[in-house]
């Protein structure tokens, strides 16, 4: 496929909009219109994967804070790493400046999801441990934190699985299809490490926490399953539908 410079990807596609004018209903011949849908087709063929990897070169990054209340470790810090990679996004924690935050940096589309996601999980897994609390009236004091905190560990950690094997999933597809489909994917990847190394952040592992694998953290698993993943419908208003 031919390399192409940006003034010659804009003529390319000003030819492929003409071209699709070209129809019966504007005043073309069926045989004028055939040509012409022929054409836009083989254009498509020899052009769509150069233009779309420029159109994504000259994408901006972008970075969404999610302010956190307190400077506490929280349970769903065990989502986030995970979070940012289903999205495929770059994540830090910031204490700078008073409130603590996280930031995703990526594409627009995809630190929108992020966040998204984010406040998805932060809302289902607080629903959560409330009804695991009202359920279990008879737990008082130390025992009553030492199980909601096993609850909420094993929630976020059933919700990494989750997000971790539904990216393993969408990788898998993409490598699937023809050529085109991983081209773009590393693309999209490299211009994201790209623009994150300009803005000379250090990214440092925050560490594992010690989990404690009981009864309270199998039931926190098992509310991990029933939160909705599925990303919402674009232009979708408040509680907007989702797609499967």
């Amino acid at each position: 496929m031919a390399a192409l410079q940006d003034p010659e990807v804009d003529r390319v596609k000003a030819r492929i909009r003409a071209l699709a004018e070209r129809t019966v209903s504007n005043g073309c011949t069926e045989a004028e219109a055939m040509a012409a849908a022929e054409m836009v087709g083989r254009l498509l063929e020899r052009y769509a994967l150069t233009m779309q990897e420029i159109d994504l070169r000259q994408a901006r990054c972008v970075q969404v804070e999610v302010p956190l209340a307190g400077r506490q470790r929280r349970p769903i810090d065990g989502c986030v790493p995970a979070i940012a990679r289903f999205c495929d996004c770059k994540v830090w924690l910031a204490r700078d400046g008073g409130t603590p935050r996280y930031i995703f940096f990526g594409f627009e589309t995809d630190t929108a999801l992020a966040g998204w996601l984010f406040r998805i999980i932060d809302r289902a897994m607080a629903a959560e441990l409330e009804a695991f609390r009202r359920d279990r009236p008879a737990l008082r004091g130390t025992g009553l934190r030492q199980a909601s905190t096993s609850f909420q560990q094993g929630m976020a950690a059933r919700l990494a699985e989750r997000l971790e094997a539904m990216h393993a999933a969408r990788e898998a597809e993409v490598a699937a299809q023809r050529q085109t489909g991983t081209a773009l994917m590393l693309v999209k990847h490299r211009v994201v490490e790209e623009a994150f190394r300009k803005t000379g952040t250090r990214l440092v592992s925050g560490g594992r926490r010690a989990l404690r694998q009981d009864a309270a953290f199998r039931e926190g698993e098992a509310a991990g399953n029933r939160v909705n993943l599925n990303r919402p419908l674009r232009g979708g208003g408040g509680g907007g539908g989702l797609l499967e």
